[in-house]
This record gives C-alpha cells, structure tokens and sequence, in this order.
C-alpha cells in the first residue's frame, strides 16, 4: 500500500477537486439575472384648463376658511390711519382671529387695536386691486366722454351736482342731494330748451353694479339732472358683460362695452326737461369740459394780416 493513501479511501475511486481551505471565505453566489419590466404606456391624464400663457386657476378656498372681503380691507385702512380704537362687531372679531390686526394695551389699561405686517401686507394687495379697477373705470369713463363729444355734445367728467329727489312721505317737502355722474353731457346748442342733458353711469365691477342698483335715490337723483339715464357695463375677465339689460331698471337704458365699441342694449326712456337749474348752469360754467375733436379746427383757418 503506498505510504501517502488515506485510510478508508477506495482504490481506483476518481479523484475530485480539494476540499476548500478553511481559512478562505467561500465565494458568494451571483444573483439571478432579473428580467426587465414591461413597457407600459402612461395613464392618461386629461388636458390642462390653462390656455397657454396664463395664470393657472385660482383654487376655491376650503370650507370654513376665512376669506377678507371689501368690507375687511376697508376696516384695515380705516384702523391704520386712525388711533385704533375697538368696534368690537364681527368683522373686528374676523381681523383678530386671521392675524391681521392685534390689540394693544396701554400701561393706563385702555386697549386699541393694531395693524399687523399680514394686515400690511394685505392692504397693499388690496390697494393694488382697487387701482386696476379705478384705472379700467377712468378708461371707460373717457371712452363715453369721448363718444358724446363726437356725437356733437359738451361733456363733462366728475361733476358735483345738487339734485333733487322726490319727499320722503305724502305731504313732506322734497330732499336735496349730492349726485356726482360719471359723465354729464349736454347738446351743443344755444338753445336752452334744446340741451337735452344725459347722465352716464359706469360699472367695471359687478359688485360696484348691483351696490349701486341698491340705491334707488342715487338713480332718482341721476333722472332728475338728466333728461335720460345710461348705465354703461364693462366686462369682466373672460370678456363677459358684468350685467344684463334686465338687471337694469326700465328707466334707464343700458350700453355694453364690446371691445373698442360701446354697444346699445336697452335705449333709455326720454323726458323732456324745459331747462337746467341755476345751480347746474353755475356747476357747468366752473368745470372743464372734456375736450372736442374739433380743437384744432380754427388752426386751419389761413391767419389775418393786421
């Protein structure tokens, strides 16, 4: 038997690979290759509400959030240019809550009211939205002016007129008021009898409009200065009267602003005034008329020689 043969082992048996050493680390087994995962097309998701280039929707705010409206702003202007001192009524009561007003109490126990940076902040956007509204209002004001001077009438913007409104009661004297039109026109004419004076009424704002169709005596004040009342509607962001004719009382005929044209809707009802009063005759005389389309007619006329 040769010297080197184990005991035990089997003569003529094949011999294998050795054992692996102890000392060495066995070699980890690889990891099956994993199949790549199939294709699959996205879901389809519906198209965007967004034209291109605009802002994106403005999302409705969730149920029992507080949302400042005018009278909220209104309440921080007021409270910021004046000492503060408490209302104590709701709208007060939805200021402190939201942050935007804080009260303060003096060392003698007297407590006011303060704007906070939020409410700062929150009529400086405010400000910004009421001055986009005035400068679309003053447009729209001008373009009317303008096409009255061009019909042939005398205009005029911010008048302050004294008007009279029918009594209060059966057997009372009749009021006096303040009425400030938008715009005032009369014919251009030498003839008292024949002014034919038209007061216009603009609206950019929807809010603003029926606000305003809420005040019957500032309408009567209106038909009372005029022999014919117009209300004369804006449109809103997506290009949509801000009323309908309906809305309007019939007493007064209703213009749409369509693009660069003033549209008639409703003519308005006419009623013949004999003459102006003094007073409006006086209010005429010291206001600026807007300016005609004519003015540069007398620098045609060839110039005379002394």
């Amino acid at each position: 038997m040769n010297a080197f043969a184990m005991p035990g082992a089997v003569v003529g048996a094949p011999i294998g690979p050795p054992p692996p050493s102890p000392d060495l680390p066995v070699p980890p087994t690889p990891p099956a290759p994993h199949s790549p995962a199939p294709v699959v097309d996205p879901t389809p998701t519906d198209p965007p509400l967004v034209e291109p280039g605009k802002p994106p929707p403005v999302a409705d705010p969730p149920p029992g959030a507080f949302v400042p409206g005018r009278m909220h702003a209104r309440r921080l202007r007021e409270v910021y240019r004046s000492a503060g001192w408490p209302c104590c009524d709701p709208i007060e009561v939805d200021l402190l809550a939201a942050g935007l007003l804080e009260r303060v109490r003096s060392t003698h126990g007297h407590e006011t009211l303060r704007v906070t940076d939020a409410g700062i902040a929150h009529i400086a956007s405010s400000l910004v939205v009421n001055r986009a509204a005035l400068s679309r209002h003053e447009a729209l004001v001008e373009r009317v002016a303008r096409e009255m001077t061009r019909a042939g009438r005398v205009a005029w913007r911010g008048l302050t007129l004294r008007a009279q409104l029918p009594p209060a009661a059966e057997g009372d004297k009749p009021r006096w008021c303040i009425a400030r039109p938008d715009v005032f026109s009369i014919r251009n004419t030498s003839v008292e009898a024949y002014a034919q004076p038209i007061v216009h009424e603009v609206k950019v704002n929807r809010a603003d409009l029926l606000g305003d169709l809420r005040k019957p005596d500032k309408r009567a004040a209106y038909l009372d200065l005029g022999g014919e009342c117009w209300y004369v509607l804006g449109s809103d962001a997506r290009g949509r009267p801000i009323g309908e004719p309906d809305e309007i009382p019939s007493e007064c005929g209703v213009m749409v602003a369509q693009g660069d044209r003033l549209v008639v809707a409703r003519s308005a009802v006419h009623r013949a005034l004999p003459r102006l009063p003094f007073a409006v005759w006086m209010a005429l005389a010291k206001a600026q008329p807007v300016g005609g389309f004519d003015d540069d007619v007398q620098d045609l006329l060839p110039g005379l020689e002394a």
